[in-house]
This record gives C-alpha cells, structure tokens and sequence, in this order.
C-alpha cells in the first residue's frame, strides 16, 4: 500500500508539472511533454507489475484537480495505465535492461517503449474524446499526433533521467565536476540564445548533446536533452522564438520533431559510447586474466614482455595515455 501510494505520489507530481504547459490542438488540450509516462514506465522496471494501482491512482488525482472525475476522466487513466505495462511488456520481450548500457536498450526504449507504448493512451484519448463528442471526427488525427508525441517524449526524457538519478556514474575528480556543470550551464544558455535569437539556430544544440554523451555518458546526455526539452517546451506554448507566427499544428509538428530529434541523439550515443566502454573493459580484464595464466605457465614470462615492451618507448607511451584518459571517454 505505501509503495502504491508513493508511486501514486511521484506520478501527480510529474503530472502536475506536465500541466504547467498545456496547448490546444483542434479543441482537444494536449501537454507536449507529459512526464508522468516516463515516471509510470521506470517505475514498472523497478517495483515489477504490481504498483500498477499506483499510477492509475496517480491519473485520477491529475484528472480530479482540473475537473470531478467522471466517466471520462476514468477512461483516460485507464489508457494512460495501460500504456506504460504495454511498454514494459514490449521491453521486457526483447530483454531490455534499464541501465541503457547497451545500443540495443536505447533503440528498445526509443522504438517499442516510447514510440510503441504510447501509442495505447493516444489511442484510448483520442477515442474518448470522439466518443463524448469533445473534438470532431475529421480532427482525430492531430488530437492523436499530438496525445502520442506528448507521452513518447515524456517516455524518452524522464526514464534516463532517473536511471541517472539510481545508478549515477559520477566524475572523480574535481575538474570533471567542473566540466559537467559548465556543461550543463552552457546547455541552458546556448539554447535559450538559440531559441529566442532571431535566426534560426536551433541545431546549435547538438554539438553540446553529443558533448555530453562522448565525455560523460548518460550522466550528461539525460539532463542536457531535459534542459533543451523544457526551454523549448516553453517557446513552444508561449508562441515565441522559431514557434512565433505559426498554428498550433504547425507548432506542434516542429516541437515534437525537434525533441525527438534531441532525446535521440543523447540517448543513442550515450548508450553506444558506453556499450564500447564495456568492451574496452572486457577485452582488458581478458587481457590481464591471459597475462596470469601465462605467469602460471612460464613464471617470469609476462614480466619480460612487459621489460621489452617498455625498450619500445612510443608503445608505452601511448598505454599510458589510454589508461589516463579523462572520465567519461568514449
């Protein structure tokens, strides 16, 4: 009851968050980033099935604190439950592993839990919406596009950012820290000046992101891509920067594009510098284990090698310089 309960808690929370930025997309309003499907689908991961009451708990609460609930506000929890069990099942058929450490968990994530998912709680909205006569017919469409941007990127955000938050992979050394803060600094201020510049310069924010993820990994690529997510987020609703002048499907279609286009370049490349990291480990520690080995055999042997090794000087030279490489390299 209290792990429902505080699952239930941690969902309003994000919901009420998603609905500090809300737009209306032919009658139907729609966030363009609702984080609680992100909260729903790495809670899944970490407590298993059984905190499923929780976030159709936590649904009901969001829906309740802008209008009494109803019969529609049930069926809109009840699609925006089955989305993300719909997104654990998917992962979990294809052997997904929260921890992002592989390129194929970060193709799962983006293509089966957030693309795939979600497409139940648009599907089941979008529904709802026809069938209490809220939006018309030849505007499902738009209503759906944008019910299922919304949630798939909120999918695409959050859950790094909380594998992240459980499993930090931190600088350890002062000067790293240093790097990863500018780095997030630097984030910010780059795309707020994208953003609200009069040229169009958003693309300027991908440099940073492929920053993030070749020196720290997902530890930096998950907040930048939130950082970049949430300003835009922002000019988006507020009508402003490259967003100023257009409809709302036009902006809509823009936003989305963009975000997805963010998410996926940090969480791609994070999860393939990381996955080649842990080859580079592997191959060492097969490496070291063979050196031992050969020890046991012919003792003195690998000592040696390694003296003549030594007498080759650039060789040295440049182990030396792997094994000093900064945190977080590729």
């Amino acid at each position: 009851m209290t792990l429902t309960l505080a699952v239930a808690l941690a969902y309003y929370g994000a919901g009420r968050l998603g609905l500090l930025r809300q737009v209306v997309v032919e009658g139907a309003t729609v966030t363009p980033l609702w984080l609680p499907s992100g909260v729903a689908v790495a809670a899944l991961f970490i407590f298993g099935p059984r905190i499923t009451p929780g976030i159709a708990l936590g649904m009901l609460a969001v829906t309740s604190s802008i209008s009494p609930v109803s019969g529609y506000s049930v069926l809109i929890a009840v699609g925006n439950t089955l989305a993300p069990l719909a997104s654990w099942y998917l992962l979990r058929l294809v052997g997904f592993r929260p921890s992002l450490e592989r390129l194929r968990d970060g193709l799962a994530l983006v293509f089966l839990g957030a693309l795939g998912g979600m497409t139940v709680s648009a599907a089941v909205g979008t529904g709802t919406l026809l069938a209490t006569d809220k939006i018309l017919t030849s505007h499902a469409w738009p209503v759906w596009a944008a019910w299922w941007a919304g949630d798939a990127l909120g999918v695409l955000v959050v859950v790094p950012v909380l594998v992240v938050l459980i499993r930090p992979r931190l600088p350890r050394e002062a000067l790293g820290w240093v790097e990863l803060l500018g780095l997030f600094a630097v984030t910010a201020a780059l795309t707020w000046v994208a953003i609200y510049s009069p040229l169009d310069l958003l693309f300027l924010v991908f440099p940073l992101l492929i920053w993030a993820a070749l020196r720290f990994e997902l530890t930096g690529s998950a907040p930048a891509a939130l950082i970049v997510s949430v300003l835009a987020v922002t000019a988006a609703t507020n009508q402003q920067g490259p967003f100023a002048g257009l409809a709302m499907g036009e902006i809509m279609v823009n936003l989305q594009a963009f975000n997805v286009s963010v998410a996926l370049t940090g969480l791609l490349l994070s999860s393939l510098v990381t996955e080649r990291r842990h080859v580079r480990e592997r191959i060492e520690d097969a490496c070291q284990e063979l050196a031992e080995v050969v020890d046991t055999l012919t003792p003195g042997a690998s000592g040696r090698r390694t003296r003549g090794a030594g007498a080759l000087g650039p060789e040295e030279g440049e182990g030396h310089g792997r094994s000093g490489a900064g945190w977080g390299a590729g």
